[in-house]
This record gives C-alpha cells, sequence and structure tokens, in this order.
C-alpha cells in the first residue's frame, strides 16, 4: 500500500498539473446592476439580475408585424451568447453570483453554541475541533434573514432545470446556502441534483393498505449513480478552490475509504477537474459495477483486506500524513450538498412539508444531511414544520439501531456481517452523534431490515414500476413495518429516499430471481429460465 500512495503522490505532483486544470482563472468586477429589487432597500440584492437573467438568452426570430402588434408586451430581440463562449466563460461576463454576496459560512463544533468562539474558515483543512469531535458548517443566518421565505421559494424555483452556469445544478441552484463565498469559476459541477420523485402509485395502494401519498426520490438518479454527487460537487469545488490562485494550497489529491458509490463519485468529479483521486476500497466487498467506475475515471484504486471501517482508518491515518484531502463524511462539507435533496423534495411539493421521510442509514451523514437541509429552510421560513426522519439500517449492520432501542444508552459499534446493501455496510459510523441528533429533533425513528426482508422488499417494488437497490430496499422493509405497526398512517405524505441506481446491483437481482441465495425464500422472484439458458 505504501508504494501505491508513493506513486500516487509522485504522479500528483508533476510541475504542470494545475496548469493543466480545464478551469482558467479569471477576475470579476463585482457591481450590481439595475435597481434593488430587494425588500430591504439597504441591502444589495444578491440575485438583482439573476432573477431578471437566469436563462441564457435565446435567439427570437419574429417578423416586424408581429413585433409591432406586441402592444404593451414589449418582447426584445435576444441573442444566444458567442458560439465560442462556454456556459462557464459566460457567466464571469456576465458577473452573475460572483462572491459571496455578503453570505459566508464556517466550521464550528458540531452541536457547538451559537456564540462560540472556536470557528475555522471554510479554507482550513481541519477535519475535527479541538476536542476531537466532529466540524459542521454554520452559516450566517442572521444574513440570510434579511430576505423573506418567499424570497428564497421564488429563487431556488426560478433556477430549476437551467443551464446557466452553476444554477442548472440541483445543488448549486441553492448557492447561498451552501457555498456562498465560492467563486463560480471554481465550481465543479457535472449538473446533479434535480433527482425524480416517483409516485409509488401501485405499491401504495396493492401492498401498503392503500396509501395515496407514497413517494420515491430517486437520488440515485444522478451522474455516478448515487446520492454521493450531491456532496462530492461542493467538496471537490472546494478543493479546487484550494489548490487555485491565490490559496495554492499544497493539496495533492483527494482520497476517500468506500463502499463503492463514494469512490465513483470522487473519482468523477476529480476526473472532470484534472484533480489527482484516490480510493481505498474493502476486498471482494462490492459490486462489479461500482469498482469500474472509479477506474475508469483514472482514479488510484487500492483493494484493502479489510472491511469498510478498516479503510476508514488507513485513509485517516494517510491524509493526517500526506498533502490529500478527505473526502469521506467526516468532512462536513459533503453534508451541505446532500442536504439540498430535502430541499427539492420541498420544491417538488411546492413548498409542503411531507409527514415522514424515511433515509438508509450507514455512515450516518445522510440523515442528518436530510435534517439540516428541512431545518434550514424552517428556519428562513421556506415551510413552518419539519418532517417525521426514520432511519432504516440493515440487521447485520444495525449499530444505530440497537442504540436507539437501548434508549439512547451508551453507543457500541458492532462487527458489520455481509448484507446484500454493501453501501452501508459499516459497523462503526462516523456520524453517529449527528444521526442522534436529527432523529431527536425530529422525533424520529430507527428501524432495521433482514436480509431475506430488504430483498423482498426491493423485489416487490421492482414489480410495481420500479428498479430499486437494496439500500432503498431496506427503506421500504422498514416503511412495511412502521405501516404494519400503525406509526405511519394511510394518508401519511410519506418519502422513501432511493440512494442509488438499480442498475450498480444487479449481481444481487439476478441471484435473488435465480433463487441461488442460501437461506432465503425469495418470495418474489420471478425469473423463469428455459432449460439450458444461463444468465
Amino acid at each position: 500500500m505504501a508504494s501505491a500512495v508513493s506513486s500516487f503522490l509522485s504522479l500528483s505532483s508533476s510541475s504542470d498539473r494545475l496548469d493543466r486544470l480545464p478551469f482558467r482563472n479569471r477576475n470579476h468586477n463585482n457591481r450590481a446592476i439595475g435597481k434593488l429589487s430587494s425588500p430591504f432597500p439597504h441591502l444589495w440584492n444578491p440575485t438583482d439580475s439573476l432573477l431578471l437573467r437566469h436563462r441564457r438568452p435565446a435567439r427570437i426570430c419574429c417578423s416586424s408585424t408581429a413585433a409591432s402588434s406586441s402592444g404593451s408586451n414589449h418582447q426584445q430581440l435576444k441573442t444566444r451568447r458567442p458560439a465560442e463562449e462556454n456556459i462557464r466563460e459566460e457567466a464571469c461576463r456576465r458577473d452573475e453570483a460572483t462572491g459571496s454576496c455578503g453570505f459566508s459560512a464556517c466550521y464550528v463544533p458540531f452541536n457547538a453554541p451559537a456564540d462560540t468562539a472556536e470557528t475555522y474558515s471554510l479554507d482550513d483543512v481541519v477535519y475535527r475541533g479541538r476536542s476531537g469531535g466532529l466540524l459542521d458548517v454554520r452559516h450566517d443566518m442572521t444574513a440570510l434573514k434579511r430576505f423573506p421565505g418567499s424570497y428564497w421559494r421564488d429563487l431556488f424555483d426560478s433556477r430549476v432545470g437551467r443551464t446557466t452556469w452553476p444554477y442548472g445544478s440541483g445543488v448549486w441552484s441553492k448557492k447561498e446556502i451552501v457555498l456562498p463565498e465560492i467563486d463560480p469559476d471554481h465550481i465543479v459541477s457535472l449538473f446533479e441534483g434535480n433527482s425524480n420523485l416517483f409516485w409509488a402509485e401501485r405499491l401504495g395502494r396493492d401492498h401498503l393498505g392503500g396509501m395515496p401519498d407514497l413517494w420515491v426520490k430517486h437520488c440515485g438518479i444522478s451522474h455516478t449513480g448515487s446520492f454521493k454527487d450531491l456532496g462530492m460537487t461542493v467538496l471537490v469545488s472546494q478543493v479546487n478552490r484550494l489548490r487555485r490562485n491565490p490559496l495554492n494550497r499544497p493539496i495533492a489529491g483527494v482520497g476517500c475509504a468506500s463502499t463503492g458509490d463514494t469512490s465513483a463519485a470522487l473519482s468523477a468529479y476529480c476526473a472532470a477537474a484534472g484533480i489527482p483521486a484516490i480510493v481505498f476500497l474493502p476486498a471482494d466487498r462490492i459490486s462489479l459495477a461500482q469498482l469500474v467506475q472509479p477506474i475508469a475515471n483514472g482514479a488510484t484504486v487500492l483493494s484493502i483486506d479489510t472491511d469498510f471501517d478498516g479503510c476508514m482508518r488507513l485513509i485517516r491515518e494517510v491524509t493526517a500524513e500526506l498533502p490529500i484531502y478527505l473526502a469521506n463524511s467526516l468532512n462536513s462539507l459533503r453534508l451541505e450538498g446532500q442536504k439540498t435533496a430535502a430541499i427539492e423534495i420541498l420544491q417538488q411539493f411546492d413548498w409542503e412539508v411531507p409527514d415522514w421521510v424515511i433515509v438508509p442509514g450507514g455512515n450516518l451523514g445522510n440523515i442528518y444531511a436530510f435534517y439540516k437541509g428541512f431545518e434550514m429552510c424552517r428556519e428562513l421560513e421556506l415551510v413552518d414544520r419539519m418532517p417525521r426522519l426514520v432511519c432504516a439500517q440493515a440487521a447485520n449492520a444495525n449499530p444505530l439501531y440497537l442504540h436507539y432501542e437501548s434508549g439512547w444508552a451508551d453507543f457500541k459499534p458492532v462487527i458489520a456481517a455481509d448484507t446484500f446493501a454493501s453501501a452501508i455496510q459499516i459497523g462503526d459510523p462516523v456520524s453517529i452523534d449527528r444521526a442522534v441528533f436529527a432523529l431527536k429533533a425530529t422525533d424520529g425513528i430507527v428501524e432495521e431490515a433482514t436480509e431475506e426482508e430488504l430483498m423482498d422488499a426491493m423485489s416487490l417494488a421492482d414489480r410495481t414500476g420500479m428498479f430499486a437497490c437494496p439500500h432503498t430496499g431496506v427503506a421500504l422493509a422498514a416503511l412495511f413495518k412502521l405501516r404494519e405497526r400503525g406509526v405511519i398512517g394511510t394518508n401519511d405524505r410519506t418519502i422513501v429516499v432511493s440512494t442509488a441506481h438499480g442498475l450498480k446491483f444487479t449481481q444481487s437481482k439476478v441471484a435473488y430471481h435465480s433463487n441461488e441465495i442460501a437461506n432465503m425464500a425469495c418470495r418474489q422472484k420471478l425469473l423463469r429460465v428455459l432449460p439450458g439458458l444461463k444468465l
């Protein structure tokens, strides 16, 4: 392993590495354009020009007759950006979203009081506070609250589905409450987010007692096939900023331990930015589809004979000694991107709050990210209440569930056993404190699913039109249990978060439908293989 890391550092330190980055540094001139439209005239409206020009101008052809008959509806002729100019260059030319617009964020110790003196710049390479605890990104809520909730709702809605840089991304459409001070030219985005909210009509009607308002948030319909893209765009963008002028931090690359999806997301975003990536994977514990992704994107891939928790210990040692930036959810920047999935859910319901949100849990950063997204919207008065959160764990990797069942007594890590939900096969989650905080704050619940329960739930969902991953099966199995106990009502608006695409886990589906899984009845199997035909 030592020689592999040394080779990685040698490769990443080539003298022209920064010069070959695809994003050129540019100077920006901040200026307000036109009259302020803010309800607070003493403030500069951060989107003064954005609301008017969030869409790249299209060429409109009309006859002089049509133009003259428009009456009071004056429509100016618009021209497209020059053919040689890309959307990033167009954003720079127009000064759209340049600078922080008076908004800011910093690191503080997780759950620190409002008046804490321990703060760190987001430009600091730091992962834990002085006490050794986790950090959190804290935004200047006073500055954000100068604008009413209706202002933020209208602004975020106006950016959905656009190609204007960087707002076409579901993450960066909320830039002001994600990473407000980053220059758009440093952002590394693959237009992630804006994922489908699937109405699970048949599953709710036929198999869950007639639930009319059951939905699945398909976060796995993303560039690399998992929700990890939402956080990785933020983290890699910050690394891109740190490596660029004027900071020029000596960061040779970015590294992570992974159960498959984190490594795929990190590798893709680093490849897009020209930043070296190194990933530690547990040998023989991820799917072939997950393994090939970082390899295809050019990352240095190390297969380690240990589990995820062992890989996590190794990457923490490596990043502590070498100029490699840590990309796991120990780094709280990722959660700033992941929280936007919660805000998207609110947008997709026209800012109505659902009753329940069920999230699969492994390293447990995502359940806190959903809490943070909902809570930030409540605090800024985009909505007036919070949904109840449910964290669903595989029974073979269930430390949070055991902690919950004990009445939140002393937390004890477990040795995670093999599970088809391999991305959440984690026995010592980094974000345990974050998860407990989120669940207590929302009167939340923790539920578990056995291997048979999660595979049956996944396969049953597939029969109603989905193509779910095993982790979604864990969340669906939790839903079935909570419905049976009457905890979730028939008419409760319920969101199940699907964290990855089913195409990453076809091997498990083939094994299930071929009835090849030992000690599993595979009750929902549908496969009928003709004699002599092999899959």
